[in-house]
C-alpha cells in the first residue's frame, strides 16, 4: 500500500454556475413578519416558556446562545436568525463548517445545496472553486487581524472581498518577528499566493444577498458568530487550496470566543437547534474549561441556565428531565440529550421543526 498522502493539488475544481443548486434563497427564506405555523400544546407551551427565559436572561445581561446545524440556513432560517440579533435577544451564534458554507453561498449566488448521491459518483461533490477559493481568501486574510472563522467570513462578505498584502512585505514581517504570533499566519497565507498564484491587491467578489447572510449580519451587529468544523468534514476540503492550518487557527480562536460567551451563562439560555453533534460536543468542552478557571479562582460553577434542545427526532421516548436513561436504553446514545442533560441547569428537549420553533419564538418574543 501507498503511504504518499493524496495530493489535493490534482483536484479539477469547477465554476460553481455548473452545478445544479437545489435551494435557492428566493424561494426558502422565511420573513420573519408572515404568519408563523401553528403548533400544538404543549410545544407551545414549551416556547412560550423559551421566550420568558430568555427575556429574564437579557434583563440580567446573562448570555442567550443559540447554536444551530447547516440545515436551519438550508430550510431558509436566515432572516429569523437575524431578526433575533436585531432585537438584541441573541448574543452569541454558534454553528459547524456546513452551516457557514450553505450561509456563504447564499450571499454569493443566492443558490446551494447539491446532490451528494449524484455528485459524489461523478466525483465533483463539493468540488466548486467559488466556495472552496473564498472561504479560505477569508481565513487566510483574516488571520493577519487575529480573526477567527465567523468573523474573518464575515468582514469578507461585507466587504465583498479582501486585499492581500505584497509577498515582499509577508517575507519582511516573517523575517523581522520570527516570534511574533502572526508569524505562522503570514507565512501560511504567503505560501498560498505563491502555491496558487494569488496576486497582492485587492480580491474583490461580489455578495449580492448579503443582507440575508446571518455571518455578514452578525459582523455588521458586532454579535459574536463562531464556527466549530472538522478538518475534512466539511466540501472546502475538496478544493486544492484547502488549508488545514488555517481552518485551525480560525476555530481555536472561536472555540474561545464560544468560551466567553459560556463564561457570561450564569442565569442564561442555550438554544441548540438541529445540532446533533457539534453542538453538545463543543458545549461540555467549552464549560469544563470555563469551570476548571473559575474552581480555580474560588468561584461557583456556571448555574441557573437553562438549555432547549431542539431537533426533529424523538428524543428517546425518555424524559429527560428526570434521570440518564441506562446505558441498554437506545436513548443513552442520543448524544444531543444525553451531552446536554450533563450540563448543570435545566435541560428541555423539544421535538420540532427547526424553522417552526425559531419563528413562533420570535412572535413569543415581539
Amino acid at each position: 500500500m501507498s503511504k504518499t498522502p493524496f495530493d489535493l493539488t490534482l483536484v479539477r475544481v469547477l465554476p460553481l454556475a455548473q452545478r445544479r443548486s437545489e435551494a435557492r434563497l428566493e424561494e426558502i427564506l422565511v420573513q420573519p413578519e408572515a404568519a408563523a405555523p401553528s403548533c400544538p400544546e404543549p410545544l407551545a407551551a414549551d416556547i412560550r416558556a423559551c421566550a420568558r427565559r430568555i427575556k429574564e436572561a437579557r434583563e440580567r445581561g446573562a448570555t442567550v446562545m443559540l447554536i444551530y446545524g447547516a440545515h436551519l440556513i438550508k430550510n431558509g432560517g436566515a432572516a429569523l436568525l437575524i431578526g433575533l440579533m436585531e432585537k438584541g435577544w441573541i448574543t452569541h451564534l454558534a454553528t459547524n463548517g456546513a452551516g457557514i458554507i450553505h450561509d456563504w453561498e447564499f450571499a454569493y449566488a443566492g443558490v446551494s445545496t447539491e446532490s451528494v448521491r449524484e455528485n459524489v459518483a461523478h466525483g465533483c461533490f463539493g468540488t466548486w472553486d467559488e466556495t472552496g477559493r473564498h472561504l479560505h481568501l477569508a481565513l487566510l486574510t483574516g488571520a493577519l487581524e487575529e480573526e477567527g472563522f465567523g468573523a474573518s467570513v464575515g468582514a469578507y462578505v461585507l466587504a465583498d472581498g479582501a486585499v492581500l498584502p505584497s509577498a515582499e512585505s509577508l517575507e519582511m514581517s516573517i523575517s523581522a518577528g520570527p516570534m511574533d504570533p502572526l508569524t505562522a499566519a503570514r507565512a501560511d497565507l504567503l505560501q498560498a499566493m505563491w502555491r496558487h498564484r494569488l496576486a497582492a491587491g485587492r480580491h474583490a467578489v461580489k455578495h449580492s444577498f448579503k443582507d440575508s447572510c446571518v455571518v455578514a449580519q452578525a459582523r455588521r451587529l458586532n454579535v459574536p458568530l463562531t464556527v466549530h468544523p472538522g478538518i475534512g468534514y466539511d466540501i472546502i476540503a475538496t478544493h486544492p487550496m484547502f488549508h488545514g492550518a488555517a481552518i485551525g487557527r480560525a476555530a481555536e480562536m472561536d472555540f474561545r470566543k464560544f468560551g466567553a460567551a459560556v463564561e457570561a451563562l450564569d442565569g442564561g439560555v442555550v438554544l441548540s437547534v438541529g445540532s446533533a453533534i457539534m453542538g453538545p460536543q463543543v458545549f461540555e468542552k467549552s464549560i469544563s474549561c470555563v469551570n476548571n478557571v473559575r474552581l480555580q479562582q474560588s468561584r461557583p460553577v456556571v448555574g441557573g441556565h437553562a438549555i432547549y434542545v431542539v431537533d426533529i427526532q424523538e428524543g428517546g421516548q425518555w424524559d429527560w428531565s428526570v434521570a440518564e436513561p441506562p446505558k441498554t436504553n437506545p436513548a443513552y446514545y442520543l448524544r444531543f440529550c444525553k451531552s446536554y442533560a450533563r450540563m448543570g441547569g435545566v435541560m428541555k428537549y423539544l421535538q420540532a421543526d427547526n424553522i417552526l420553533f425559531l419563528h413562533r419564538l420570535w412572535k413569543e418574543l415581539e
